[in-house]
């Protein structure tokens, strides 16, 4: 027999499968409580860590990058003098701490602007090697630590120029509530910047000056700790498929006091893609975010129902087992037994008959035959036969195992442990969406603000003598530098485009160029078009033009543990979203219009982001939304970012109970289905087929040959019938052949010849 034919298999594996899941059941519903703080907090965290390395990162290449396209611009025109330079860049780009320009050859100082640089640190005799114009940071004086970027200004006949600038290690627009601290840790641990807790001076009382130093001590061992975790690489630490953050990041437990626990989240500084490195990803830095959570130690199960509700499957489970046991096995391991001792020429002794089922009528079938083989009547008028029995057979039966099983699955998988409205989603949750949600709306504004500083350097770069092959070329090379234009071109104030780079602009209408720094073209196209102008000094009415890809500001939404993100302007339109949305339609549910427009209200000078906790149907919905707060050329646009998820989806108790309590009545659901279904094709529907082909047979159908579908009980106990078809039949040729005697006499003379 086939070593997985037959009906011993699937009622065995059924049986380890059933016993599995009760192990499985009693240990995962039993044990679903909150260790230390909830998974979902931790997640939390580490995606906070995860904005704020995406938002560092960005920020220090793109102030690399701007230092370096502002000194190849100076170096494309006429020479400019150092202090015209740096006014220039200053006004532009309002990033830097320092700046300042030495001669190479020389070393002499020529302009400076902002703080002292430390620019005897600047070795001039190797920024001509692979790596000399590298980006580097340095440790002042006070501690502090500064990042130096460089660019060289080159004209011909004149001596190199070194433009440098000096940038903090602290974090752009990151939202950090009320009592979170991040922090920026080198590849040894060492905290290089920090942000959330006071100084020790700037506290008053004794018991605050000792939270401070708790916090500090707790956070330089967070730092130690993700510094270490930080030198992994990311597919070793990552699950596969994971995809997400790029880079390293994690969460990390803390020390607990007074009934609250530290947490943190580690993120290193990654590249936009895996394995693209940058500028700021070669300076080995990890971003540390730490919170002060409320412990809650409630346990969202206990081990009674995990016991009980293995209990009931194994009860179930044996009744299922003994019932395919005693209805279908052994019966039909006694066909196979009585059918080959049949085609042994054992006549002698009746056929045990099953008491129900196809193994009843096989067993009828067998009997007959028995007779017919003893030189019975070949008719059916007086033999016996299993009319009498029901027709309730083998499929019967595996559908009451069915709906046994069925009975403690259902109820598993839609009833019971269901998180309702009482489900507790920690605080720390809705604030976190909300400062995560202020991150994402500083990191557009900002963006925006970036292209329109762009453009003024650009236009700065543009003069009344410049031609329209220099324009092209400078549009080109910006267009290259920076993927977040679509189309930019150079428009008279006639509205005449005179140099262009990139698609076909959509605000080149005839129309001059509009004053307003930032704008949305209009709601009428298929997608938004955000238009960024920056005016030519030189040229009156001109202006370099910058459309912006939509799809520059899709990406940057796209972070994950924030559900759905939207951009609307301040008549609720869709502008942007982090997936699939239609164009300036409106917001779906009243109470993000309401949230929208509750975080649009000022509170004292501006408006401030804003979250809520709210019921939708069975779900509990996290919202917050952030208007623009800042200044800059995108403040205009008056937009504002929503942000929505379902806690469902969360590592929350109550429903990491209900998911392992479905998946539990899914487990049983699918082992029953593969195990019974298989049973049902191996097994039953073959043997439904043998009992009407058994009964054929008895009837007198010789003609008909039967084929074992299986190697296995029911295939063995085919093949004996057709030993049986072909013995009647020589019977029958042996009959006729001798001219058909009587029944006592060829009984007598075959049953001789049988135990001969």
């Amino acid at each position: 027999m086939s070593l997985l034919g037959g009906i011993r298999p699937p009622i065995a594996i059924l049986s380890a499968l059933l016993l599995c899941l009760a192990g499985i059941t009693a240990l995962s519903l039993g044990s679903v409580r909150e260790d230390k703080l909830p998974e979902a907090v931790m997640t939390s965290q580490q995606h906070f860590a995860e904005d704020g390395a995406i938002a560092l990162r960005a920020s220090l290449d793109e102030s690399v990058t701007d230092l370096s396209r502002a000194a190849a611009l100076f170096s494309a025109g006429d020479p400019v003098a150092p202090d015209a330079v740096l006014d220039k860049v200053g006004r532009v780009y309002q990033k830097w701490r320092g700046t300042a320009i030495i001669e190479i050859s020389s070393g002499s100082l020529l302009a400076a602007r902002g703080e002292n640089l430390p620019l005897k640190a600047i070795d001039r005799t190797k920024l001509s090697g692979e790596e000399g114009l590298a980006p580097r940071m340095i440790r002042l004086q006070n501690g502090e630590t500064r990042l130096l970027s460089f660019a060289l200004l080159s004209w011909p006949g004149k001596p190199q120029q070194l433009l440098v600038a000096s940038s903090s290690l602290r974090f752009p627009g990151i939202s950090l509530g009320e009592f979170r601290a991040i922090a920026v840790v080198d590849p040894e641990g060492n905290v290089l910047s920090s942000d959330g807790i006071p100084e020790p001076e700037q506290v008053k009382s004794d018991a605050e000056r000792s939270d401070v130093a708790r916090d500090t001590k707790q956070l330089n061992s967070f730092a130690k700790t993700a510094a270490q975790k930080g030198k992994s690489h990311p597919l070793k630490v990552k699950e596969p498929g994971a995809g997400g953050f790029p880079g390293v990041s994690g969460s990390l437990f803390g020390n607990s006091h007074a009934g609250e626990r530290a947490a943190a989240g580690y993120a290193t500084l990654a590249g936009p893609e895996p394995g693209v490195g940058t500028t700021a990803t070669s300076l080995g830095l990890t971003v540390v975010a730490m919170v002060n959570v409320a412990e809650d130690g409630r346990a969202a199960s206990d081990a009674f129902f995990g016991l009980v509700a293995a209990g009931a499957l194994l009860l179930l489970g044996a009744l299922v087992v003994a019932l395919l046991m005693g209805t279908v096995q052994r019966p039909l391991l006694a066909l196979f037994l009585e059918s080959r001792r049949l085609t042994r020429g054992d006549l002698h002794r009746p056929v045990s008959v099953p008491r129900s089922g196809e193994a009843a009528r096989i067993g009828y079938a067998l009997e007959r035959l028995r007779g017919q083989l003893l030189g019975g009547p070949h008719s059916t008028a007086d033999a016996p036969t299993a009319r009498g029995l029901s027709r309730a057979g083998a499929r019967s039966l595996l559908a009451v195992c069915a709906v046994l099983l069925l009975c403690w699955c259902l109820p598993l998988g839609l009833f019971v442990n269901r998180a309702g409205s009482d489900v507790l989603v920690p605080q720390q949750l809705v604030n976190d969406q909300r400062e995560r949600t202020d991150t994402l709306n500083d990191r557009i504004r900002r963006a925006l603000n970036e292209g329109h500083a762009d453009l003024q350097s650009v236009a700065s770069a543009i003069g009344k003598d410049t031609s329209a092959e220099q324009m092209q070329a400078v549009l080109e090379r910006t267009a290259t530098e920076h993927s977040r234009y679509q189309s930019l071109y150079v428009q008279a104030k006639d509205g005449e485009v005179l140099a262009k780079a990139g698609t076909k602009p959509e605000s080149a209408n005839g129309k001059g160029p509009s004053q307003v720094p930032v704008r949305l073209l209009s709601t009428n196209s298929k997608e938004p078009v955000v238009v960024g102008t920056a005016e030519i000094s030189g040229r009156p009415g001109a202006a370099v033009v910058g459309e912006f890809r939509i799809d520059f500001l899709n990406a940057l939404l796209k972070r994950p543990g924030l559900g759905e993100v939207r951009v609307v302007d301040s008549e609720h339109r869709v502008i942007a979203a982090n997936n699939g949305y239609q164009a300036f339609e409106k917001l779906d549910d009243d109470r993000l219009t309401a949230l929208v427009d509750g975080s649009a209200l000022k509170v004292g000078q501006n408006p401030h982001p804003g979250s809520i906790l709210f019921r939708k149907g069975d779900d509990n919905i996290i919202a917050a939304a952030a208007p623009f707060i800042g200044g800059g050329a995108a403040k205009p646009l008056s937009w504002t970012v929503v942000s929505w998820q379902s806690a469902r989806g969360l590592a929350i108790p109550e429903y990491r109970l209900q998911n392992r309590t479905m998946l539990a009545g899914l487990l049983g659901l699918a082992a029953g289905a593969a195990c019974l279904g298989w049973l049902y094709i191996i097994v039953v529907r073959p043997l439904r087929e043998l009992a009407r082909r058994a009964e054929a047979l008895a009837d007198g159908d010789r003609r008909t040959v039967l084929f074992p579908t299986h190697h296995d009980e029911v295939g063995a106990v085919t093949r004996s019938l057709e030993i049986i078809r072909q013995q009647l039949q020589e019977q029958r040729k042996k009959e006729a052949a001798a001219g058909a005697p009587g029944p006592g006499a060829g009984g007598a003379a075959r049953s001789t010849a049988g135990r001969n």
